[in-house]
């Protein structure tokens, strides 16, 4: 987390999106991109109460059959997934991180075409999936215009559960001067024009090492699209709950300069620190071998293992969205979304069920009593509410583990969290997430957790 006013991608993205230039698409990786399929349509949209959201995700063995499948096949099962059948050809990727050259053996899934309930400005797509030595996925969206006409198709990351394979990417430099792609966000470039993103079809691409029987698994794919409207303040919602959840307390600030390859050390390191809390939260934890490579010096080395393998190498830093949703999902039986949610209410009925939330917002020093500084963009992680409806959350810009556990003020955390307009230290006008969060839990959620989920517009 920058600790001062510092320029971060969702600043950049802003006055990006405003001085777009027209540009090309990335294309896949490597030779022409599978023809188009056939425009079947999803049944199954998921609307958030706040009427700004849509949800939809491919999970079920009849959802994995219901797509496009060209050497894919669906798995059925307690979890069903997606993984190769018979590839249909390779592919030359060139590793632009390491400049390493393979060839991969590929196959693709491409989903029926999704009428969005929310007529979109953004989409940000999730994905949960185990990717073994010698395999790696590529996530793709492509989309309709509200006037008819349709986007490229963009790259929305290149992703491994490791590191050894490829490094994990998004790809930068996706426009059709109309929208553009922003690290993991597929953003409409001039929201005031009324353009909007009406409908779309994910891709997945799984690739392995030629001549092996080894395969990605995809258990979970699908995107959150949005229309937040500009707002430096946002309505106030009613305490309904007094409630605190268990969860473990992690200081990315203790982790300072380790590991500096990696987004220059744990001072930046909130999102991966805020996901590993909710990962130990729900009993999930890297083994010894998995952290033997951490220095044995070094406290809570889990926070080290999640800030490398969430570490996007083409943003620089371990805030990629999608990214932390996908490493949590890397641990048994769990699953990890991307998504806003409209109010404090919201989260309260996630609470109540027993889900906790890593929220992202920016602030300046005097925005939050007691959180002691200002930030462009800051990951934390709300685990219960005061009896007087205050927000408790485990902080990772603590000094140290036990400092972690904050209580801020509700007025002041609901406004900083759902806005998407806010004066920096400078004066100037900047960007707020308009309530983004991830939300990990259970690959098969109870009854409860379910209606919870349903009642924020996730599946």
């Amino acid at each position: 987390m920058p600790r001062a006013e510092q320029p971060s991608r969702r600043t950049v993205l802003t006055a990006a999106v405003a001085a777009a230039a027209a540009g090309s698409a990335s294309p896949a990786a490597a030779a022409d991109p599978p023809a188009r399929p056939a425009r079947a349509r999803s049944k199954a949209p998921s609307k958030a109460p706040s009427g700004l959201v849509d949800n939809r995700a491919w999970i079920s063995y009849t959802d994995w059959r219901g797509g496009t499948a060209k050497g894919t096949r669906a798995v059925a099962g307690v979890r069903p997934g997606l993984v190769i059948a018979a590839p249909t050809g390779t592919r030359t990727y060139t590793d632009p991180h390491t400049n390493r050259t393979a060839i991969w053996e590929y196959a693709t899934w491409t989903s029926p075409l999704h009428d969005l309930a929310v007529p979109s400005t953004e989409a940000v797509a999730s994905w949960n999936a185990d990717t073994p030595a010698g395999t790696w996925l590529q996530v793709e969206l492509t989309g309709t215009y509200s006037d008819g006409t349709d986007t490229p198709w963009y790259v929305l990351g290149r992703w491994a559960a490791g590191d050894q394979d490829i490094r994990r990417t998004s790809v930068d430099g996706q426009s059709d001067g109309r929208s553009s792609v922003w690290t993991d966000t597929f953003s409409i470039d001039d929201a005031a024009s009324g353009l909007r993103l009406v409908s779309y079809r994910l891709r997945l691409t799984l690739y392995r090492a030629p001549g092996t029987k080894v395969t990605p698994t995809v258990w979970r794919l699908g995107a959150m699209g949005s229309d937040i409207p500009d707002r430096f303040t946002v309505p106030a919602s009613t305490p309904g709950l007094a409630q605190e959840l268990k969860v473990p307390r992690y200081s990315q600030e203790t982790h300072a300069g380790q590991y500096p390859q990696y987004d220059s050390g744990g001072e930046a390191w909130c999102s991966p620190t805020s996901s590993q809390m909710i990962v130990e939260y729900w009993g999930r934890k890297p083994t010894a071998e998995q952290l033997a490579w951490v220095d044995p010096d070094f406290t809570d080395p889990q926070v080290c293992h999640a800030a490398r393998y969430t570490y996007d190498y083409q943003y620089g830093g371990c805030g990629n969205w999608p990214f932390n949703a996908a490493y949590a999902s890397t641990y048994k039986d769990l699953q990890g979304v991307v998504t806003r949610l409209g109010s404090l209410t919201e989260l309260e009925t996630l609470i109540a069920a027993g889900i906790p939330a890593i929220t992202s917002q920016s602030f300046l020093k005097s925005e939050l009593t007691g959180a002691g500084y200002g930030t462009s963009g800051h990951l934390m992680t709300v685990i219960g509410f005061t009896a007087d409806g205050d927000v408790i959350a485990n902080d990772p810009a603590s000094a140290d583990d036990a400092a972690v556990r904050r209580v801020y003020q509700r007025r002041e955390f609901e406004n900083i969290w759902l806005r998407t307009k806010r004066y920096n230290a400078a004066g100037n006008v900047a960007s707020g997430t308009g309530g983004v969060c991830y939300l990990y839990f259970p690959a098969q959620p109870s009854v409860r957790q379910l209606a919870a989920l349903a009642a924020v517009g996730v599946r």
